[in-house]
């Protein structure tokens, strides 16, 4: 699983992780099945079986939330009479907002508000400079 700068999570995976192809073409590759779950502070989310196509090789999981521990488990399908192997798991934990985001989100509300009180006072001089009489 890779975790990218956007909140984004990048899954990708190999058919090595299930040992040799199978045999037989009948015993072929159908696909494979995401399951995930998410553990947050008051919640636990379990998501429904993603079903994915045999040539997929990665997934990815948009708008993770942060200090939320994530587990994907993906499981590969094959045609029977070959059983399914047993399901790859990862946890992981993707980090909250950096502090530098939070700033620069401050500072660009407080320099509206300077740029808003500006144009106030502005105008207060205009007024009582123009249209009150002396």
């Amino acid at each position: 699983a890779n975790v990218l700068r956007n909140g984004s999570v990048l899954l990708q995976w190999g058919l090595r992780h299930w040992g040799p192809p199978p045999p037989r073409p009948s015993a072929a590759l159908r696909g494979f099945v995401l399951n995930c779950s998410w553990d947050g502070t008051y919640t636990r989310f379990p998501c429904d079986s993603v079903e994915l196509g045999a040539a997929c090789r990665d997934y990815l999981l948009a708008e993770a939330h942060g200090s939320v521990r994530y587990r994907l488990c993906l499981q590969p399908r094959y045609a029977p009479p070959r059983p399914a192997p047993p399901a790859q798991c990862v946890e992981f934990r993707v980090e909250p907002a950096a502090m530098r985001d939070i700033v620069v989100a401050m500072t660009a509300v407080g320099g509206s508000i300077c740029v808003m009180l500006v144009f106030i006072c502005l105008l207060v001089a205009y007024i009582t400079e123009n249209l009150m009489s002396p």
